[in-house]
């Protein structure tokens, strides 16, 4: 069994990074005008856990992972394939396993297929990383600040680098062309750590 899981782990793992060269490449050319800081955003809210959940469910995954559970576990099958963490994990262990079967070069036009809706949702509702920071830490009575850690650039091209600090300890760092869009990136690098915390 524990050789299972490490093989499901390990085929997430090479999912993640097939998912997001497949999303990158497909954003890329599409939005020239984008720099960087806004490119690593759209990909990231677009290959989110919940919306890997999401695919995995409109791909019907749920109701597969339900059909093929071994007797005896259908109850444990469901609280499984309730967590959205859990289904992110598969739909990333899917990607990972078709692209060993078929390569990049088949898989990625499927992949880019299958997360459209999540690009698209990404474009039109952006996510305010730092108000969704400020809400996680409310519920541990904690409040978040932001410091500017250095500046550089001509005035028509500066770069920030922000630092995001909680009772005066970094939680997470970014950098990009204006203070705010730094401060975005260091409050979506924080979130980032808080969730591997919480795995």
């Amino acid at each position: 069994m524990d050789d299972r899981s490490e093989s499901y782990e390990r085929l997430a793992f090479l999912g993640d990074s097939v998912l997001s060269l497949a999303v990158s490449t497909h954003i890329y050319p599409r939005f020239p005008e984008f720099g960087a800081g806004r490119l690593t955003k759209l990909r990231a809210q677009a290959v989110s856990r919940e919306a890997c959940a999401d695919v995995a469910r409109k791909l019907g995954v749920v109701e597969r992972l339900r059909e093929s559970a071994p007797e005896g576990v259908g109850k444990n099958a469901d609280v499984l394939i309730g967590s959205d963490r859990i289904l992110a994990s598969v739909c990333e262990a899917i990607i990972g396993a078709a692209y060993l079967a078929f390569g990049f070069e088949r898989v990625s036009p499927a992949i880019v297929d299958a997360f459209a809706d999540q690009i698209e949702d990404a474009l039109e509702n952006p996510v305010d990383f730092k108000s969704l920071l400020q809400e996680r830490l409310a519920r541990r009575s904690e409040l978040v600040t932001y410091r500017i850690e250095s500046e550089a650039g001509p005035p028509h091209e500066r770069s920030f680098v922000a630092v995001a600090e909680v009772r005066g300890e970094a939680i997470g760092r970014g950098s990009g062309r204006t203070k705010k869009q730094a401060e975005q990136e260091a409050a979506s690098e924080a979130l980032e750590q808080m969730e591997e915390e919480v795995e």
